[in-house]
């Protein structure tokens, strides 16, 4: 197999994640604008998250964690034609799975909405409207997790643009069904569970010709036993019930944090997930990314029993992780008024609403860190098939987490589900690291303390700066000249990104060092 520019291929991939990324922003201003902050959009980011739930569960969760390190092994050690029998499997087992977990949330989709916000009862139209669209939206774990087995496969490959792309066209149905759809729909919120619907179509649809390229589009069989004897499927579904398990973990913390967020003041789910929203933009850029291109590549690593290539990659990975994600932390909390305001603040988002979603964006910036390291330390032990480990600390962080909203609930609301969240992230990071030492995985590699004291010292002055130069703009009342604000926004953060990489060259950094070829 050809190497791989590491450094080139994040960047390529990131590139594309950047567009979905972007899309997504304009999907959520137009959303924004439409909708605003209201117990409607409570009603629909409930029903959405339901599917999203599923689909991790499903798909880039425990299926991708389960399945890529598995069909790795076959790719190196066993050729095409064994590869290519246990894809056929893997899906014909995958697709019936997900239709019988399909068919049955459409029917019990009202316990399900009840179960995952119980103060959404007291509205009972906001609830009716919930339960639609999570029958509407219902389907799309099944399209996305197809998208996400072709992913595993296209990654494996070393095709990962596609699969990086594929979120943009989600993004796109969203903006057009907003100006498009939504003015001539009875009840326009309606709109976004079609929407949904949709992208899950063009996404699995995009994926197909680049599988028929390398040969691996899957075989579909009617009949599930013949693909169960599979000793290959029945491995990757042994894989997935810790897999599952870890996953599940996370998706209750958030059903926790939701239902919570639904017993208090009216429009604290959306605030949080506008918030969310813009944590995806660095999360996307550079966890999402990293953790991509690192686990077939891992898997290779471990396949090949070459232990020093892989702590070079995980090393590789941290360097890259500290260097990006906290300044894009820092920035995050000391721009959280303007960034909320230039992309939010229009039409039926109102200025409390921009208060109240910075609230959270400061919130979920002090656990940024933790959220893309977990990214990026968690397949160190998936490409090894030990899932168990995760999954043994993610039990502690639920626990932790609950905790931490006893305490932050109270005391700052809605944005204490938020601190929560990226703390417990914080720990979980602490404690993969500490599990991957003590299991001799990963050597960290000299030059850390210098590279954390540059760090420092470009991390401050970018505290400084941004908020000295955002301070001169009144962001709210810049309402009225959304291109001037923009430009204002950008101007800070040019200033901000200049300071920030300016202090580090004039202190040693280079670029270079950083600078990868996977084997």
């Amino acid at each position: 197999m050809p190497r791989m520019n590491l450094h080139r291929t994040l960047a390529a991939v990131s590139g594309m994640t950047m567009v979905s990324r972007v899309t997504g922003l304009i999907r959520e201003f137009l959303i924004a604008r439409a909708f605003g902050a209201s117990s409607y959009t409570d009603a629909f980011f409930i029903a959405f998250r339901i599917p999203n739930l599923l689909r991790r569960l499903f798909a880039e969760g425990a299926f991708s964690q389960a399945f890529v390190p598995i069909l790795a092994e076959y790719k190196n050690r066993k050729g095409d034609e064994a590869t290519r029998t246990l894809v056929d499997h893997v899906a014909t087992i995958l697709l019936w799975a997900l239709l019988l977990t399909c068919v049955l949330g459409i029917v019990a989709a009202p316990a399900v909405v009840y179960l995952m916000a119980t103060g959404l009862k007291s509205d009972p139209d906001a609830f009716a409207a919930s339960v639609v669209m999570t029958r509407i939206m219902f389907p799309y774990i099944v399209f996305m997790s197809l998208v996400a087995l072709a992913g595993g496969i296209l990654n494996t490959w070393r095709q990962f643009k596609v699969a990086a792309f594929t979120p943009v066209l989600l993004n796109l149905s969203f903006i057009a069904a907003s100006l498009f759809l939504a003015p001539f729909l009875k009840q326009p919120v309606y709109a976004l569970a079609i929407a949904v619907f949709v992208g899950g179509v063009l996404q699995l649809a995009i994926q197909i010709p680049p599988l028929i390229k390398i040969g691996m589009l899957p075989r579909l069989s009617l009949n599930p036993r013949a693909a169960l004897s599979d000793a290959g499927v029945r491995r990757v579904m042994r894989q997935m019930v810790p897999a599952t398990f870890a996953v599940s973990v996370a998706q209750i913390s958030l059903i926790v944090n939701t239902n919570i967020a639904s017993h208090l003041q009216n429009g604290s789910v959306s605030w949080l997930s506008y918030a969310d929203r813009l944590m995806e933009l660095p999360t996307g850029l550079l966890g999402v990314a990293l953790g991509t291109i690192l686990l077939p590549s891992l898997a290779k690593a471990h396949a090949d029993r070459d232990t020093v290539e892989y702590s070079s990659l995980l090393d590789w990975g941290l360097r890259l992780t500290f260097l990006l994600a906290l300044p894009a932390a820092v920035s995050l909390a000391s721009l959280s008024e303007p960034i909320t305001t230039t992309l939010f603040h229009y039409g039926k988002f109102d200025a409390q609403s921009v208060v109240m979603t910075g609230r959270a964006l400061i919130a979920y910036g002090v656990g940024l860190i933790g959220l893309i390291v977990v990214k990026i330390l968690a397949p160190g032990f998936y490409a090894r098939q030990d899932i168990r480990t995760p999954v043994k600390i993610a039990v502690g962080v639920l626990i932790a987490t609950q905790l931490m909203n006893l305490v932050f609930v109270p005391w700052i609301a809605h944005a204490g589900l938020a601190l929560s969240i990226g703390l417990g992230a914080c720990l979980n990071a602490l404690f993969l690291f500490l599990g991957l030492r003590k299991r001799g995985i990963y050597q960290a590699r000299p030059g850390w303390a210098k590279f954390f004291g540059q760090l420092a010292g470009a991390l401050f002055l970018l505290s400084g700066v941004t908020m000295w130069v955002a301070g001169h703009f009144d962001w709210i009342a810049m309402q009225a000249h959304p291109f001037l604000r923009m430009g204002a926004l950008l101007l800070v953060m040019a200033v901000g990104a200049a300071v920030y990489f300016g202090a580090l060259v004039l202190t040693g950094f280079r670029l270079a060092d950083f600078k990868r070829i996977a084997r």
